[in-house]
């Protein structure tokens, strides 16, 4: 799976006009399903998403994460990520999950983050989305298991 994380201030996912979800300060998390993905690669996501230090310490390092903070974090859908963009101008979907499993996978890790940590929010699987975000640094990384 592929987690690309972005440090924000807030963040909220919009579908036809009204809010699905939204954070104060914390993680918003675009996730990418690929095909070889399976609950274990999901639960090994969100582990590195919760324990991951991005968030400033005392004297202003990375030093703590989600657990350390408490803060939001917002789980988007996103097909494209796993597109292979290697060749030419068009990106193939091949190496993406099939929609059901990745709905399915999806929701899985949303499940499991709702069970582990608060506050969680999320996008809505397949849908037309609206995402606004203020990056916090900007700090992005991506993730992959």
């Amino acid at each position: 799976m592929i987690g690309l994380l972005q440090r924000v201030t807030r963040a909220a996912v919009e579908i036809e006009g009204e809010t699905a979800g939204e954070i104060g300060a914390g993680l918003l998390v675009l996730v990418g399903v690929q095909k070889a993905d399976d609950e274990r690669r999901a639960e090994r996501l969100l582990e590195r998403l919760l324990g991951y230090r991005v968030f400033a310490d005392e004297t202003g390092r990375m030093n703590r994460s989600l657990k350390n903070t408490g803060g939001g974090l917002l789980l988007v859908p996103q097909f494209t990520l796993p597109a292979d963009t290697r060749k030419g101008t068009r990106p193939g979907f091949s190496t993406a999950a099939p929609p059901e499993e990745g709905r399915r996978l999806f929701h899985y890790l949303l499940d499991q983050a709702v069970r582990r940590h608060a506050p969680v929010a999320s996008g809505r699987f397949g849908a037309d989305m609206q995402v606004s975000l203020i990056n916090d640094g900007p700090v992005t990384f991506w993730l992959e298991t």
